[in-house]
């Protein structure tokens, strides 16, 4: 009963009273200081440690006016919070699987024969930066402006950094958001946000960026082949999506027959004329087409010895059958 009657009579308001005393050292590494911080990742141990001597005749630890332990008698429920006495010199607190809600001041209380003394830890605990959002994949069309998110949590506040991870993946502007104005194709890619507060190893999010626009025929070739021999028109180009293709002669469109062959091999196409004869040199039309526009080029199949550039620039024309022929394949499926 006498324990008890010191408790509530005379420690309880004697620590109320002394909070600020300076004394008696409780102490995790700085001896010379009376009070210190702690400082501890979530999900770790944390040992708050206080020393006493054998002039000591009471002894308790507190956390926000709460009683964890008088002496050695338990008052806490937690199951995670225990004591560490090495000897009789040391009355140390250790708590378990430490959480946010345990950070705050805890105080080691002493009562001597002369006057009781109170010192203070303050436990931070420290949470790694996670990343619990952000943007899903998108498709989106060029010149659209596109705005990417990744929010974050941890303690201290995490910093985000964006990248691109094409061959420079140099660093972006942006923090929580990545704004893109007008976005272009050579913006496509994957992009990825990173927070970091260095309590341990940075989480990584990704975003896959699609980026579609309209055919550009970057390539062709023509071809000089003799009477007999095998011809091949080709024709490479650049689309998201990617586009369909179509040959024309003159204002015929062409398609697998006896002896003529279409390939088509992702955005490139080729025009296999397998045994050419006089009628079949002039010129061709390789048209391209998404969703998102049409365009074509010209290119020649000629007998040797006329000179023309094989190597076929885009000539592009737009004449306006051969859009319209274009877009109505598209819509009615010929």
């Amino acid at each position: 009963m006498m324990h008890y009657f010191w408790i509530y009579s005379v420690w309880i308001p004697g620590v109320a009273f002394l909070f600020g005393f300076q004394g008696f050292p409780v102490r995790s590494v700085d001896m010379q200081r009376a009070t210190d911080n702690i400082t501890t990742r979530q999900g770790d141990t944390a040992i708050i440690k206080c020393y006493v001597d054998d002039k000591v005749s009471r002894v308790a630890w507190l956390n926000r006016s709460n009683i964890i332990f008088a002496g050695q008698d338990k008052w806490s429920l937690d199951p995670r919070v225990d004591l560490v006495t090495k000897g009789q010199l040391e009355y140390s607190l250790r708590i378990q699987k430490v959480d946010v809600y345990d950070e705050g001041s805890y105080t080691c209380s002493i009562q001597t024969k002369q006057q009781p003394k109170t010192s203070q830890v303050y436990l931070i605990v420290q949470v790694p930066a996670n990343i619990n959002k952000v943007s899903e994949d998108i498709t989106v069309n060029e010149g659209s402006n596109v705005t990417l998110s990744c929010l974050a949590s941890g303690r201290p506040e995490p910093v985000i950094t964006w990248r691109l991870l094409n061959p420079l993946a140099e660093p972006l502007e942006g923090e929580e958001f990545l704004d893109i104005i007008g976005i272009m194709r050579n913006q496509a890619g994957r992009y990825e946000c990173k927070a970091s507060n260095d309590v341990a190893t940075p989480d990584i999010k990704y975003v896959n960026v699609v980026v579609n626009y309209p055919p550009t025929i970057r390539k062709t070739q023509s071809s000089e082949t003799p009477v007999g021999r095998m011809g091949m028109l080709q024709c490479e180009v650049t689309a998201v999506p990617t586009p369909e293709f179509e040959w024309y002669r003159d204002e015929k469109r062409l398609s697998n027959t006896q002896g003529i062959n279409i390939q088509i091999l992702g955005t490139t196409t080729v025009l296999v004329i397998a045994n050419v004869t006089e009628e079949d040199y002039g010129n061709y039309t390789c048209v391209a087409s998404n969703r998102l526009g049409v365009q074509n080029a010209s290119l020649f199949l000629y007998r040797p010895g006329t000179g023309r550039d094989i190597n076929g620039s885009a000539c592009v024309s737009q004449s306006l059958w051969l859009l319209l022929a274009s877009f109505a394949c598209l819509f009615f499926k010929c």
